[in-house]
């Protein structure tokens, strides 16, 4: 009895577990596109590249600190023959030989970079931009995920309403197949419009399972992205797309030239190959330093040195830099050059989006108001090729195409706002102000 208590129990758990595992869950475009910004793995791998950055500059910056370095030494001595040739007694009394056998040395030795043709500031300012640029394609980076979700959320909500209404629509259409198999029966109508029927309802059922499987990719995309349970059933709520407000609307380029963060990217590359530039003619000069020394020794038995200290200017002059070094200054020019060039192809390609994206969205809002006027007159004609047929002055293949027109209409419709929404972020994101926008609507 009590293994048949305990296995009821865990059917029960079972049970609950599957339950809780099938629930969905409401996500909010602003948590949705927050939880892709903290979670996925393009955010995190544009983060850590920044951080890497960071700590090149930061390395840079090292180099103008003074170099100090410490060693010492002590080696054991066997059987040291020495031979003093400084006559150290006047006397001509030979003197004992003595014993050595250790040595000790200890250095200290600093060098501080005085002038190096400007090396060290010119590569500090091109790891600046370097940093700065790594920062500017992080925030492209999370510009393209928050579209990313964005497009994953509005056809995730596509499917839902599709399937909503489909659903609808196929409850009437097994309600005819009903009523036209009793009609078929009393012979009021021919068989061929109950086969009609039933085609119809079958072709729902066709759609809908499609629907159905677009539904679950697109939510397993979603989820996968989010870094959520793969088993997550994900529900958009129909607020972020009832009464949606679009300010702001870009249009032109200028928005974009200001704003886009890969363009931002690429003008600060710009400014680091120019310091590279500055970098490859440094070799043409001398390197000076100040260097600066203290030495301690004893050699046992026969010498000490304490308090050795001393202090001096170093110079350095790479002669063979005069001839070789013109290739590495030209090739430092010509990837400036590379830089300049992709800036212009990248500036066209922006302008071209934009247009594009202008374009898409004013027709968005031209078939949005399309497809309002479609649906009402779709809704009028089904009536009316419904009064028709209950009179007997149409037949089923008019009801039947009015009642398809009349759901298309009706997806249509319910998709247009969306479609809508999904193109005015598109617009924003082109013109580089999807995150700005975005956070600032919903703070």
């Amino acid at each position: 009895m009590k293994v048949s208590q305990f296995m009821l129990f865990g059917i029960f758990f079972i049970g609950i577990s599957a339950v809780e595992a099938q629930e969905k869950t409401s996500l909010t475009l602003n948590e949705a596109i927050n939880l892709a910004w903290t979670k996925s793995n393009e955010v995190t791998l544009a983060n850590t590249k920044v951080k890497t950055k960071k700590y090149e500059l930061q390395a840079t910056k090292n180099n103008q600190y003074p170099d100090l370095k410490l060693s010492g030494q002590y080696q054991r001595l066997a059987n040291a023959s020495i031979d003093f040739k400084l006559d150290q007694n006047n006397s001509g009394t030979p003197q004992a030989i003595p014993i050595v056998n250790q040595l000790m040395i200890g250095q200290l030795n600093a060098s501080i970079p005085v002038f190096s043709g400007f090396k060290i500031q010119n590569s500090i300012k091109a790891n600046e931009n370097l940093y700065q640029a790594e920062m500017a394609t992080s925030s492209q980076t999370k510009e393209e995920i928050a579209l990313r979700v964005i497009d994953y959320y509005a056809s995730l909500y596509k499917a839902q309403k599709t399937i909503e209404l489909l659903k609808e629509n196929q409850k009437s259409a097994k309600q005819r197949v009903k009523d036209f198999i009793e009609l078929e029966k009393n012979g009021i109508i021919p068989r061929n419009d109950l086969l009609k029927s039933k085609l119809q309802a079958s072709k729902i059922q066709l759609s809908l399972d499609e629907t159905n499987n677009n539904l679950k990719i697109i939510n397993f995309y979603l989820v996968t992205l989010l870094k959520l349970n793969p088993d997550t059933k994900l529900e958009i709520r129909e607020d972020d797309f009832a009464d949606f407000q679009m300010t702001n609307i870009p249009t032109n380029e200028l928005p974009a030239l200001e704003n886009r963060k890969d363009l931002e990217a690429i003008r600060f590359q710009g400014k680091a190959s120019e310091a590279n530039i500055k970098i490859a003619k440094a070799s043409y000069y001398p390197a000076i330093a100040i260097i600066g020394g203290y030495t301690a020794l004893d050699l046992s038995n026969v010498i000490t040195v304490q308090n050795a200290m001393n202090i001096g200017v170093g110079i350095s002059y790479d002669l063979s830099a005069i001839l070789k070094n013109g290739t590495l200054v030209r090739l430092a020019e010509n990837k400036y050059f590379e830089v300049q060039n992709s800036e212009a192809i990248l500036t066209d390609y922006i302008k071209i989006q934009v247009h594009k994206a202008i374009e898409d969205y004013d027709l968005a809002l031209k078939q949005n108001t399309v497809y309002e006027e479609a649906q009402e007159q779709a809704t009028e004609n089904f009536r009316i090729v419904k009064d028709k047929y209950d009179n007997g002055l149409s037949d089923t293949n008019d009801l039947l195409e009015a009642d398809v027109e009349q759901l298309n209409s009706k997806i249509n419709k319910a998709l247009a706002k969306a479609n809508t929404i999904q193109k005015y972020y598109e617009l924003l994101s082109v013109t580089g102000q999807l995150s700005q926008s975005f956070n600032l609507a919903h703070k």
